[in-house]
């Protein structure tokens, strides 16, 4: 029997333990905080990301890495994306050795501006054939209702896209497979930087054109970042790419638009990180992924002034006036 072990008690990580339970596969969940496993384990609940959610009794708990990994055929990784490389450099040495790493992260590395893919197998020691990502448009208020929901699983082999695929495949939650394993993973990453900028338009009172403005040359902008890394660029097209960016970018569940949101409505950086109780993955990751730009020579402008309210001190006033100052261009797909 196929089992898995997800790292991170969040509620991604919780809730992708719950899909891989409910689709048939046993799945472990590592958690640092010994008061939350217990309660996963003693109550089929995680108090402190999805209370009141009933978890699968094939979903059990752990704080031992080690026990947690016993006989793993799939070890996923569900930890904010900047702690990926020193908490992976503990715990690799325990993975075995037949079992697929799977990213659900969503954040390009700080100083590396590495992929969370290429983060997994430089410190893990293993090679791109034993690595997935899941990425799609993915809420986990909708997915713990079981709403109808589909997401893109992604490998440079395709035999191991099709095994993880299987293994969290129900009624409710498809999944499609890809091999394109760059475009998949730009995509998740970028549209959080481009959620920040939806939710401080949004928070500013603009309308929907703004809106619509932002997440169409959004998509131009991660589009551009895939070109220069190789990506496939149908993949930008699909529920990996504009998907995800819709619905990050639109819902009131998201939190890297409600993040941005708040930064429009005028709060302050610490007051907005203060009502933020899980993290905004946009908020770390514009700063890579605006380096990883620059070292390509591709122009992301937005993601540059998001990158100046969220770090910088520039006002969201003073951003819209930058964007909305540049020389005009010709609009064609993908520019």
């Amino acid at each position: 029997m196929t089992k898995a072990v997800v790292f991170g008690t969040g509620s991604w990580g919780t809730t992708f333990a719950m899909i891989l339970a409910e689709a048939g596969t046993p799945t472990t969940l590592w958690g640092r905080r010994a008061e939350v496993v217990e309660s996963i384990d003693r109550r089929r609940e995680n108090p402190e990301y999805l209370p009141g959610v009933r978890l699968p009794a094939t979903v059990r708990a752990t704080t031992d890495p080690v026990e947690a990994m016993e006989g793993a055929d799939f070890v996923v990784l569900a930890v904010p994306s900047q702690t990926l490389r020193g908490n992976l450099a503990q715990w690799s040495p325990h993975i075995p050795s037949h079992a697929v790493l799977v990213s659900l992260m969503k954040g390009i590395e700080l100083r590396t501006s590495r992929r969370m893919s290429e983060v997994i197998c430089e410190v893990a020691g293993v090679p791109a054939e034993r690595v997935a990502v899941v990425s799609g448009p993915n809420l986990v208020g909708e997915l713990i209702r079981h709403e109808p929901a589909a997401t893109v699983v992604a490998s440079v082999d395709d035999e191991v896209a099709a095994r993880l695929q299987e293994a969290c495949h129900l009624p409710w939650f498809r999944a499609y497979t890809n091999t394109d394993v760059v475009g998949v993973e730009l995509g998740g990453a970028v549209k959080n930087v481009i959620a920040l900028a939806v939710g401080v338009a949004a928070g500013m009172g603009l309308g929907d054109n703004v809106r619509a403005m932002l997440m169409t040359r959004g998509l131009a902008e991660i589009s551009r970042l895939g070109a220069a890394l190789g990506a496939d660029p149908h993949t930008f097209a699909g529920l990996a790419g504009m998907g995800d960016l819709v619905a990050t970018c639109t819902s009131p569940l998201s939190r890297n638009r409600t993040f941005g949101e708040n930064l429009g409505r005028g709060m302050t950086m610490a007051e907005t990180i203060a009502a933020t109780r899980q993290t905004a993955e946009g908020v770390k990751s514009c700063e890579s992924v605006l380096d990883l730009a620059r070292k390509h020579d591709v122009e992301m402008p937005i993601t540059e002034v998001v990158v100046g309210v969220v770090h910088d001190g520039m006002t969201p006033s003073e951003a819209a006036m930058l964007l909305m100052s540049r020389t005009p261009k010709p609009e064609r797909y993908g520019v």
